[in-house]
């Protein structure tokens, strides 16, 4: 215990004494005001870097919209909840579709179709919309316009 009596001593009392002792002789320099010049510097500053952030806040909101060439052809097709946190997802990622089973955990692909094995094709279900019921709707549209 004595021993970090003195050491303690030695950090706390006696080491500030010394430096406070050398610093007596040393010329003190005369204290600096601050003028309207120099505030006038610090707000210009702290403007062009404020400025600058801001810019590059609205550049990165802008450069948000823009997708990669991939991104543009991956779309989700349909899905169907097995559960409060399961799901089963149709993805289409260009002429591929993609069966994925999403789970909070994980995401797995169930099943691939490519080619003629694929479901809900574009060129299909725009067939479908010029017979049946778009088909009718048109007739009718038609026929209240030319009375």
């Amino acid at each position: 215990m004595p021993g970090k009596t003195i050491v303690a001593w030695l950090l706390f009392w006696w080491i500030p004494v010394c430096f406070a002792a050398s610093g007596v002789d040393a010329p003190k320099q005369a204290v600096r005001t601050i003028s309207s010049g120099d505030m006038l510097h610090w707000i210009i500053g702290l403007l062009i870097v404020l400025s600058v952030f801001f810019l590059c806040v609205w550049g990165m909101r802008k450069l948000g919209g823009i997708t990669a060439n991939g991104a543009e052809k991956m779309r989700i097709v349909g899905g169907l909840p097995l559960g409060m946190r399961e799901k089963v997802i149709l993805l289409q990622v260009g002429k591929k579709q993609l069966i994925l089973g999403v789970t909070p955990g994980r995401i797995d692909t169930l099943h691939v179709l490519e080619g003629d094995d694929c479901l809900n094709r574009e060129e299909s279900s725009s067939m479908d919309m010029d017979t049946g019921f778009a088909q009718k709707l048109m007739q009718v549209m038609k026929g209240r316009s030319d009375a």
